[in-house]
């Protein structure tokens, strides 16, 4: 499946996984809080997780979309922490160019660097363990990053990885690491 069926396959389920979830809480005592901020942030990162195993496949859209993301959010970190050890004397126009010259560096550095990290296409990446890795993310994110009750962070953390699962299950890649 195309980026555009794995997409569009997370935008039209995400009310059944909202349904699955009711059924869980109202059956099993599952402590989710479906408040309308956590299905709203819920939606995202299950559209999100629907297409984010292709993140290892060169060609694929998230791929290349987020390689640059994380290039320029390295760079930008380097410039944040060595901003102030950077002095030419009398805070100079050369102070911030330098900066930016080596976070821009770092950023080229990362770009390579994400190449070469990321696993082979349909390797561990497209398994549940990475499924799990993504919904924790999400669920340290909502409550620690976000400050979402845990109830709500836990519902959006299960999104995420029943929108990383829909995947799976839609290329045929079902393992568990």
């Amino acid at each position: 499946m195309d980026y555009n069926g794995h997409v569009l396959s997370g935008l039209l389920t995400y009310p059944l996984a909202v349904l699955f979830a009711s059924f869980l809480k109202q059956y099993a005592g599952i402590p989710f809080k479906m408040s309308l901020m956590a299905t709203i942030f819920g939606y995202a990162v299950y559209v999100l997780g629907s297409d984010l195993p292709d993140l290892d496949h060169p060609e694929a859209l998230i791929h290349r979309g987020i390689k640059p993301i994380v290039s320029v959010m390295v760079g930008s970190v380097v410039v944040v922490k060595i901003r102030d050890s950077i002095s030419f004397g009398n805070d100079t126009w050369m102070d911030g160019s330098v900066s930016w010259a080596i976070g821009a560096l770092f950023a080229v550095g990362a770009w390579y660097a994400f190449g070469a990290v990321i696993p082979k296409h349909r390797g561990v990446v497209h398994s549940l363990m990475f499924a799990s890795i993504y919904g924790l993310s999400i669920f340290a994110l909502c409550r620690y990053g976000l400050i979402f009750r845990f109830e709500e962070a836990f519902f959006v953390a299960f999104m995420a990885f029943l929108g990383y699962t829909l995947h799976l299950v839609e290329d045929k890649e079902v393992k568990l690491i």
